[in-house]
């Protein structure tokens, strides 16, 4: 099988290779391809220097089996056509395809067979947010259907990207410094501070970002659960956090919420207040899994839960749930080895 990453040079393309080579994903070849600026670039992978290719209209996908494209919405739609036409799968992280009615959004602990409709050839990997939501939400679905969420995301510098990341650091020896602080990423400062949007704001009032948590959610679940999201920029360096609160339809117990985080595909629980365990970004950065932790019965809502989960964006919210909807292609026979 022949796989290719389009968008090598970027965080979530550098993310790629690191979690196929972890995981040993099944391939014979393995073709890098980016913008002008990137062609050229040597990156390793399993001891062997890989040249980025530049992205052209053409046939350079014609024996290509499979495509996990990370290069931006506009990139995503300007080069699908090559990309899928002569058979390519195309797993994309963009915000291109996610709400096309004929483009199937896969996360493989809630949704995977979705991925086997794929009638333009293309699977869109959810946002970020979104993914690190609904798996969590997925065990407490399965005791009683969720009706509304609330959530509010503390999200990293990382979900801008590594240039994001290298500001914030930079903007801390900066103020260490005394000097006139850089601010590009974001609209504000970051360091020392919370920037309440995420992403351009809509006539609702909510950002794209909040509006993405919304949309997407009730896609990929297949429900008509209702999500109300503030997204917040928080100036931790990698790995989202989230704090929701959820009422399903009949009320379910802490013990029963725990039972099935512990059993749940994807989830680990760090839930023990008195020896102070929760999740926290620092020390799950580079993880695989969705963390649990907090949860509680809301005070208000005897229907209600509240807890808080941190996954690592650019793994789960990326790379990793990519790479995770090929392997369930594998396992079902529907992509060539």
């Amino acid at each position: 099988m022949k796989v290719a990453i389009v968008g090598a040079s970027g965080a979530v393309g550098q993310e790629f290779l690191r979690v196929l080579a972890e995981r040993d994903f099944p391939m014979d070849e393995l073709v890098l391809f980016g913008s002008s600026r990137s062609a050229g670039r040597v990156y390793e992978y399993k001891g062997r220097a890989l040249t980025v290719k530049e992205l052209t209209h053409g046939d350079d996908f014609r024996d290509i089996d499979l495509a996990f494209t990370s290069a931006g919405a506009g990139t995503s739609k300007e080069f699908a056509a090559d990309i899928t036409r002569f058979g390519t799968v195309m797993i994309d992280n963009s915000s291109a395809f996610r709400m096309d009615a004929d483009v199937p959004l896969v996360v493989p602990e809630v949704n995977p067979a979705d991925a086997k409709v794929r009638p333009r050839g293309i699977i869109a990997n959810p946002n970020c947010t979104t993914i690190q939501m609904v798996v969590a939400l997925k065990p407490i679905e399965t005791l009683s259907h969720i009706r509304r969420v609330h959530v509010s995301t503390y999200q990293a510098a990382s979900g801008a990207g590594a240039a994001a990341m290298d500001e914030l650091r930079e903007q801390y020896a900066q103020i260490v410094r005394g000097e006139q602080v850089t601010v590009e990423k974001f609209a504000y400062q970051l360091a020392y501070n919370l920037i309440p949007q995420v992403d351009v704001f809509t006539d609702n009032g909510y950002t794209k970002e909040e509006m993405k948590m919304y949309n997407e959610t009730r896609k990929i679940m297949h429900s008509d659960i209702s999500v109300s999201a503030t997204c917040v920029r928080v100036p931790a360096l990698r790995a989202h956090s989230e704090s929701i609160w959820l009422e399903t339809e009949r009320p379910v117990t802490v013990a029963e919420a725990r039972r099935a985080f512990e059993a749940a595909e994807g989830v680990v629980v760090m839930d023990n207040p008195a020896e102070k365990l929760y999740p926290m970004p620092l020390f799950l950065s580079g993880k695989d899994p969705v963390h649990v932790g907090r949860i509680r019965q809301d005070l208000s809502n005897p229907n209600g839960l509240a807890f808080w989960c941190v996954s690592d964006q650019i793994r789960k919210g990326a790379a990793l749930n990519a790479v995770q909807i090929a392997e369930y292609l594998l396992r079902e026979g529907e992509l060539a080895r």
